[in-house]
């Protein structure tokens, strides 16, 4: 399964119309699970991120296909010029490290 995360950040006066926009990526049936979250900013030592974007997929293919789906495309144009920091990263569950690392 790839996990899909993206974190923006948004200006008070353009917050609810980057939510509106992240919330078109509900609409794309591509992902097996797509939430789209506010940042409840009690982190003591970072609290910047506004938006986080948390998805799950099947594999590398239906990550595409969401990628490549029209309604991506619309809710990138609405919120690419309102955002202004969008920091993504996608992994494999099953390479993720579960359990410390001992040498």
């Amino acid at each position: 399964m790839i996990r899909h995360i993206v974190f923006f950040t948004a200006t008070n006066a353009n917050r609810e119309a980057v939510r509106a926009g992240l919330s078109i990526l509900t609409a794309i049936p591509h992902a097996s699970k797509l939430e789209i979250g506010e940042n409840v900013k009690n982190d003591q030592w970072d609290n910047e991120v506004d938006f986080v974007v948390y998805g799950e997929f099947e594999d590398e293919a239906a990550l595409a296909a969401y990628k490549a789906h029209p309604e991506y495309n619309r809710s990138t144009s609405t919120v690419k010029p309102l955002r202004e920091i969008r920091i993504a990263a996608d992994y494999d569950n099953a390479k993720a490290v579960t359990s410390p690392i001992v040498d």
